[in-house]
């Protein structure tokens, strides 16, 4: 049986509408002290929330975890009464909404952690600019993070999970992806640890599963994402080496033990054509892989949603770019409507404009 974009699919006990999902996107609007989701940023969400699934932005799981300018939290209590209007928002427009867990490990400055060094698995600097209110400030070497470091982190994530339960989130995605902290353990070029977390592909992946199995804790499996970017290469100071695809081949086929809603991956961010050991097409290598639902994301149309889908590629696909400008994407792709252009100049500014002020096709 084949199915498109516009047919509804089951995410363990949930059941989607339709299996376009709108990517995890940072737009830096939670000004205030708080880092907390306000009014504004509830109606954001709530103008989109005919996607078959919303992945928030990235919510950092403590005030080390923050890489970015008015980045959201999900540690405080204030940050949890901020996101219930994003939940009520949605789910008051008959959608669906998961939360993107994050901490950015080394890509982050001082700056951003009252002068404190960022932690990471290793003292590696990524070489990777930091953009600040202040403008760019080249990237520092972090602290290595010592094993309490490590168990501190899981359980900061699993109180993430806990939080979002009770702001009413429908899930929470691990964002285990593009050079942030979890990708800097299973990269050899950012963790050159001796111990349990450090060497094999073992002990570099060991950090993830020993996450899930607290996190589950707190939440169903069914209701845990996982976002893992394979064949990022010189994006946010990782490359790709001989240790890589196996890496993520061990990985992902171990997360087969684990019920999830679904795992979450990018193909290529840049041309990997000519790099060495790097996988050009993921969904292809890993469809063959991983058992449970597959999302796939990275420069899709309608047409190639529709044609990954169709030939059992993929189960569901994901657009960031598309939805900032077009809060009714899946109406708009439903009926052929041409897409709106987004201002990319207000990606990450602050206010309405360029942010809700984009109107539906009428």
């Amino acid at each position: 049986m084949s199915y498109n974009l516009f047919d509804n699919i089951k995410l363990g006990d949930i059941t989607l509408n339709n299996r376009i999902v709108m990517a995890p996107l940072t737009r830096s609007r939670a000004n205030n002290p708080e880092h907390k989701p306000t009014a504004l940023i509830a109606e954001y969400y709530r103008q989109r929330s005919t996607a078959g699934l919303i992945i928030s932005e990235g919510s950092q799981v403590s005030p080390m975890g923050v890489g970015y300018i008015n980045t959201p939290g999900i540690y405080s209590k204030k940050q949890v009464e901020g996101w219930k209007l994003v939940t009520e928002a949605v789910h008051g427009e008959g959608g669906k909404i998961f939360i993107q867990l994050w901490h950015v490990g080394r890509l982050t400055h001082p700056y951003f952690l009252n002068g404190e060094l960022p932690i990471a698995p290793s003292a590696i600097n990524p070489n990777h600019p930091i953009r600040t209110p202040e403008g760019e400030k080249p990237s520092v070497t972090p602290k290595e993070m010592t094993k309490a470091d490590i168990s501190k982190v899981i359980s900061e994530f699993a109180k993430g999970a806990a939080n979002a339960m009770e702001a009413s989130f429908d899930g929470v995605e691990i964002h285990s992806s593009n050079g942030y902290l979890f990708h800097q353990f299973f990269a050899p070029c950012s963790n050159n640890r001796t111990d349990e977390y450090g060497g094999s592909m073992e002990n570099r992946t060991r950090i993830m599963f020993e996450l899930l199995d607290e996190m589950k804790k707190y939440i169903p499996e069914n209701r845990i994402g996982v976002r893992l970017n394979p064949s990022s290469h010189n994006y946010h100071g990782l490359t790709i080496d001989e240790n890589t695809i196996p890496t993520f081949d061990y990985l992902i086929d171990k997360l087969n033990d684990y019920n999830l809603a679904y795992l979450h991956l990018s193909e290529p961010f840049t041309d990997v054509s000519d790099v060495p050991y790097a996988e050009p097409n993921i969904a292809r290598r890993y469809r063959k892989i991983y058992n449970g639902n597959l999302m796939i994301n990275k420069g899709f149309t309608k047409e190639s949603g529709n044609e990954i889908i169709d030939s059992n590629g993929a189960d569901l696909v994901a657009f960031g770019v598309p939805f900032i400008a077009n809060p009714d994407l899946v109406y708009r792709m439903e009926n052929d409507i041409p897409l709106s252009e987004a201002d990319k100049k207000k990606y990450y500014s602050t206010g309405a404009k360029g942010y809700t002020d984009y109107p539906a096709y009428k």
